[in-house]
Formats: C-alpha cells, structure tokens, sequence
C-alpha cells in the first residue's frame, strides 16, 4: 500500500520565518535564564538555559539545512542537497545526548554538594521559559510531521516546555517548604528525559544515512510483487535506500523470460507502475537480464 507519511505542505519562506521568529525567542530567553540562574544559584535553571541554547543551536542548524536542501543538484552534488537535513537531525539529536549526560553529572554534583536557591527567580524565569518553548513548539509543531530535521529541533523544544514545568514545580517547592534538593533533583530529571528522547529518536537518522532500507517499507513484499509480474523470472542484487526522507529509491537487477525479452519497455513499465502504485517507490534503476544470461548465484540483497 501506498504510505502515508503524514507530512503537511507549508509554504518554504513561511516556515522559514517560523524557526526565524523561534531562533529570536530561544536567544533572548537562554541570556536571561544565564543570568537568572547564576544570581539565583539555581542549577535547574541554567540547565534549562544550557537546554534552551542547544535549541538555539539546533533551530539554526534547522534553518540552514532547510535553505541548502532547495538547491537542485549539480556537478558535485548529483543527487541533489536534500540529505542536509538528515545530517542536521543527526548534529542536533547527537547534541542532545551530550548535554543530557552533562547535566545528569552536574545535577548529582549539585546533590552531593547542595546549595541555596532563590526560589521567586526560578519560578518567574520558568514561567518566562515555558512560554517561549510553548510558542517554538507551536510554530514548528506541524512542520516537523514532515521533516526529521524539524521533528529533531521540536522534541528539543518539547523536553525544554517539559523542562520548564519542572523548574517551576521546583521553585515553588523551594518556596513553600524550603525543599533545596528538589532543584539537583529535577535536573537529573531532565537529563535523565533528554536522554531518552535523543536516544530513541537518533536511530532513524542514522539509517538513512547509513542506506540502509527505508523503515516502513516491506522489501519482500516489494520483492515478491515484482517478481509476480508477467514476464519477470526473479530479481537479485537488490538495493533499497532513501535518498532523502521520504524518497525510497530501488535499484535492481531484474530477470526476464527469453520469449519475453521483445517486450522488456512494457514489462519495465509494468514493474514502475506496480512500485509507484502500491509501495510509494518513485526511483528505480533497473538492469535487465535474458534469463539464460543471469548471474548464477547471485543474492538478493547486496552485491553478493
């Protein structure tokens, strides 16, 4: 069946002054969760601040991946910009992993070693932060549906809304009952979430740049439907990869019939139109071979 990858269509120049508007937003509240937290010596603070600076960093990573995947392809470049992004997923879910291991070690540095918090300043400041993640999230919400890179720099915007509930839970704690290992502990908390979504969400980056096969895609069942088809005797030295997100190219050796072999323009057509049609395959190289000219013993996969 055809896939549905869910991905709504947003003009280019109106999503990119969406992660301009966020860019602005992060900057200017990651300066004031700096200097909130260190007058306030709260370190749930500035590990939301940290957060939100590696949000900064990955909306500017974002916007520029998105401006060099509109190149079209050239000399150099043969199979066009689009993968840019991919590798700017990668960068930013990667930069989520380190920062969730640094915060994990300073939030049991800070609880071996607890120190006074200004409670009001963490409070007003998570209150000022939740707002701004609340808003990057909103803008980026349905442009990440289509895009990983997108999609890495909102779940970066997510944990830090998330984040920020916590520092303001925390805060108020601190308020009312003068509770200082609550703040150690919430940015172990928040490491602890940061981890987890960079680590659960990084696989799928990785895969493609790795080319391996696309992930909501059944290669024996592309394999089987093919070979179904009139004419065609087998396929091997089969290759499925992406060659961006959501473009999931084949490349083939396909076997025909010797009495078959006059009509290889119409069995070609046929095997395209099945691939589009029923598998999203848009891109397919095919070599053809006379079955009495098959590579004998070839495997189906790989070039073995």
């Amino acid at each position: 069946m055809p896939h549905d990858h869910g991905h709504t269509h947003i003009d280019p120049e109106s999503g990119d002054r969406r992660v301009a508007v966020a860019i602005w937003a992060n900057g200017l509240l990651t300066v004031a969760q700096i200097v909130g937290g260190i007058l306030s010596g709260s370190l749930a603070l500035i590990a939301d601040a940290i957060h939100n600076f590696s949000d900064m960093a990955s909306l500017l990573i974002a916007f520029g991946a998105r401006k060099i995947a509109r190149r079209p392809a050239d000399a150099k470049m043969t199979f066009g910009y689009g993968r840019v992004e991919i590798v700017a997923a990668l960068i930013n879910y990667t930069s989520l992993i380190l920062i969730g291991v640094y915060l994990l070690y300073e939030g049991v540095m800070r609880w071996i070693e607890p120190s006074e918090v200004a409670g009001w300043t963490v409070v007003i400041l998570g209150g000022v932060a939740l707002a701004v993640d609340t808003l990057t999230a909103v803008l980026t919400y349905s442009m990440q549906k289509g895009s990983v890179n997108i999609r890495a720099l909102f779940l970066h915007n997510l944990s830090d809304a998330l984040a920020s509930v916590a520092v303001i839970v925390g805060g108020t704690l601190i308020l009312l009952y003068d509770l200082h290992w609550v703040d150690p502990a919430i940015t172990i908390g928040i490491a602890a979430y940061i981890l987890y979504l960079a680590l659960t969400e990084i696989g799928g980056p990785i895969r493609t740049l790795m080319l391996g096969s696309p992930p909501d895609i059944d290669t024996d069942a592309v394999i089987a439907a093919v070979s179904g088809i009139d004419g065609v005797e087998e396929l091997h030295h089969a290759y499925f990869w992406q060659m961006e997100e959501h473009a999931v190219a084949l490349d083939t050796h396909v076997v025909v019939s010797r009495d078959r072999w006059g009509e290889i323009e119409d069995i070609k057509a046929a095997i395209k139109s099945r691939l589009k049609d029923e598998f999203d395959v848009e891109h397919s190289t095919l070599e053809f071979e006379p079955a009495d000219r098959r590579h004998e013993d070839a495997d189906l996969y790989g070039h073995g």
